[in-house]
């Protein structure tokens, strides 16, 4: 067939994406994902052994819980807009800082009201330097799903696809991590958390282009 051809027949007989696709493969993909990131965690770090006790005494765990929540549903609202060539972003770019603007709030607010002698701890806790490869680590198998179901929708903004996949593969990844983690200083989960989802999100932004081409 010629290219002209082809051409015409492309214009003639479009095949749009479905709305009701994307959602299913997307939603499979990172319910995958974050089944995986928790078996991941219980596998190699393992559950707080006092998650039962924090849970019920400690305010900052439905903090952070509603925090990595919140960014992953932002990030999936995204990606499903995304994976449909020509669908508006709309305000959901501006809803994905959201969470991290009100956990920075509190995290003002807590390095204010502390005596300067606390602050640091406050901010780098005890587990700083692992917690946003931990959490990196943790999203990859939601990242690999996310992109493979990209790659079978039609993404055309792939830069930004990709980093919307990474940055919800972080944001579950994180969502398994906080089941270890023992650390609730919103200045720490303001700071590394944030890092750790963050680095999934500049890779697939990197690479983008490359694995989600169509």
């Amino acid at each position: 067939m010629k290219t002209q051809d082809l051409i015409a027949v492309l214009a003639t007989q479009p095949t749009p994406v479905q709305p009701a696709r994307s959602l299913r493969v997307l939603w499979w993909a990172a319910a995958g994902g974050a089944l995986l990131a928790l078996l991941l965690m219980l596998a190699t770090i393992g559950l707080n052994p006092a998650l039962g006790a924090t849970a019920s005494s400690e305010s900052m765990f439905w903090v952070k819980l509603g925090f990595v929540g919140s960014t992953a549903l932002a990030g999936f609202v995204l990606m499903l807009r995304l994976a449909q060539p020509g669908r508006a972003v709309g305000r959901v770019s501006w809803l994905l800082g959201a969470p991290a603007a009100a956990v920075w709030l509190v995290a003002l607010a807590a390095l204010l009201s502390a005596a300067p002698d606390e602050r640091s701890a406050l901010i780098f806790g005890q587990t700083s330097l692992v917690c946003p490869w931990l959490i990196a680590g943790l999203s990859l198998p939601s990242f690999f799903l996310l992109l493979l179901a990209l790659r079978s929708l039609a993404p055309t903004r792939l830069h930004t696809a990709g980093a919307a996949a990474g940055l919800l593969a972080g944001a579950l990844g994180a969502s398994a991590y906080q089941f270890h983690c023992y650390e609730f200083a919103a200045p720490f989960l303001g700071i590394w958390y944030v890092l750790g989802m963050l680095i999934p999100a500049a890779i697939g932004a990197l690479i983008g282009p490359r694995v989600l081409r169509w």
